[in-house]
């Protein structure tokens, strides 16, 4: 103290403390993220050797089965099961006639070593515009929502609907957490609802806000919730139904278990929620993404100050906008589930209902155009971002690697018995989930390669329909080739944050499933 009162009277300034920086690890953006993987798909397709199965499909217009040789040579076959039977697919011909069979199945011992086919750094960005090109129907899709919300947005409605809920709910916030959340399982087991989930947030999102939620509850009451009754699906046509056509079992053998661990999952997932919730509630600084809070407020309108008196009023006009809004999302569920709807039928009723809310809202053309247009262009980050994710199948595709990760796959399992068969099986599900993040594609791609194998341990090829979903599913909760990254890029979220927040139910799925699959090989085996 004496010293810095001399230095003050001798009129020289004190020494001034250097603060120390701290370091900050900033963690890459989605499309970095890609970008990345990317990279490193193309460099893999140097080192992994280049290889196909034949391929197997049903040609409708002829009636007949084609294989197709590794080396690209086409054989038409008679559709019978003498066919099948010749060829070592051990499948009722009733599965491809049908058409509960439509994708290429890979043909059991026809692997096949081919020239190496190395991507160069061309093709980086060919796989991302290719990727994006394939993924047209759901970006086109998610535009159109992105159009639909930005129209309610300049109705008022939002507001005026939000104002009205949380006084109703004051007190019973948690209820409507836990009903969206059982709402997500089911819809996820039954009709495997993941990528039409993206059309729940913008209803949602502000109203969890609303309710003093973080988006961490939107994402885990959403997306978690939905994967997670998909990870036990029981009868998704999607996932169960196509890997067990293809493993030449029928979806009902164990669905009983499937039944119990989607049961199970679903108290796991909205207990996880309820202990998140009720630790937010008590401590706001408690959220894992509390140091976005307001920029994820802006984004979805529910800044502290509210509504004025006059966008608070719930008019007729405002409530029939909110109806026709929450109708499209029944409307796209019933059109999904029984009339073989898909993302350009779903994006069609969702531009009808924008039209008519159009002229319900009594907003003038010019300014319905630009909310139209304004929303839409909020989601073209996240549309981009699926289309991103597509080119690295792309890559892996055309450099013939795929083939090969599964044989080396199926190699490494075979030979094992009992409960260490099926726990490698499941860990070996796992990183193919990262290899083919579509859940048809790699049902149809290893099933009927890996399903032989449950013969030769003497167990039941439905156990082998088990493993594959949730080793897949565990990993889709994390995977940045699946929907992830375009679920948090559409919540402006931090990949950290939700790696925090998941990784507990990604190990109650490997351990609890791994449980469940030894269970079923001591019962059966």
């Amino acid at each position: 103290m004496a010293a810095s009162a001399t230095t003050r009277e001798a009129g020289v300034a004190p020494p001034v403390e250097k603060k120390k920086r701290k370091f900050k690890l900033n963690f890459p953006t989605a499309f970095t993220i890609l970008f990345a993987i990317t990279i490193l798909a193309v460099i893999a397709t140097w080192f992994v050797p280049a290889g196909s199965y034949a391929k197997l499909a049903y040609i409708a217009d002829t009636g007949t089965l084609q294989v197709t040789s590794p080396q690209g040579k086409a054989t038409e076959l008679p559709a019978t099961q003498e066919s099948l039977d010749e060829t070592g697919v051990n499948i009722d011909i009733a599965q491809f006639t049908s058409g509960a069979l439509t994708k290429p199945i890979s043909v059991p011992g026809t692997y096949e070593r081919l020239e190496q086919q190395p991507k160069g750094i061309g093709d980086i960005t060919v796989s991302m515009v290719s990727g994006t090109i394939e993924a047209a129907d759901i970006m086109v899709f998610i535009l159109v929502l992105g159009g639909l919300i930005g129209i309610v947005n300049k109705s008022g409605a939002f507001e005026s609907g939000l104002l009205a809920l949380t006084k109703k709910t004051k007190g019973r916030e948690f209820l409507l957490v836990f009903l969206v959340s059982v709402l997500m399982v089911l819809g996820g087991t039954t009709c495997g609802l993941e990528e039409e989930a993206v059309a729940f947030y913008p209803i949602l999102v502000p109203i969890f806000l609303a309710l003093g939620y973080d988006s961490i509850v939107c994402v885990g009451a959403i997306f978690l919730a939905g994967s997670m009754g998909t990870t036990f699906s029981t009868i998704n046509p999607f996932s169960v139904v196509i890997a067990s056509n293809a493993a030449g079992t029928v979806f009902t053998e164990g669905l009983e278990w499937r039944v119990v661990g989607c049961i199970a999952g679903a108290i796991v997932v909205i207990g996880y929620l309820y202990w998140y919730c009720k630790k937010l509630k008590a401590n706001p600084e408690f959220s894992y993404t509390y140091s976005d809070r307001k920029k994820f407020s802006e984004l979805y309108s529910t800044g502290a100050e509210g509504p004025s008196p006059e966008q608070g009023k719930f008019t007729w006009r405002k409530k029939t906008i909110l109806v026709l809004f929450v109708a499209a999302f029944p409307i796209m569920v019933w059109g999904v589930v029984s009339q073989g709807w898909w993302f350009p039928q779903m994006a069609a009723s969702f531009l009808a209902i924008t039209i008519i809310i159009m002229f319900l809202s009594g907003v003038v053309e010019k300014d319905a155009v630009d909310a139209f247009i304004k929303g839409a262009s909020s989601l073209v980050g996240v549309s981009l971002i699926i289309g991103l994710a597509r080119g690295i199948n792309l890559v892996m595709e055309q450099g013939m690697i795929s083939d090969t990760l599964l044989d080396w796959s199926s190699n490494a399992v075979s030979g094992m018995t009992g409960p260490l068969f099926i726990l490698m099986l499941l860990i070996i599900f796992f990183f193919l989930g990262f290899v083919v993040p579509s859940s048809s594609g790699l049902a149809v791609l290893s099933m009927p390669i890996l399903a032989p194998l449950a013969d030769t341990v003497g167990i039941p090829r439905f156990i082998i329909v088990c493993a594959y979903q949730w080793g897949q599913y565990a990993m889709l909760f994390l995977a940045p080739t699946g929907l992830v990254l375009a679920t948090l890029t559409m919540l402006d979220m931090k990949y950290t944050h939700w790696l925090k927040f998941v990784l507990p139910m990604v190990v109650f799925v490997l351990v609890f499933g791994g449980a469940m699959l030894v269970a079923q090989v001591l019962i059966y085996g």
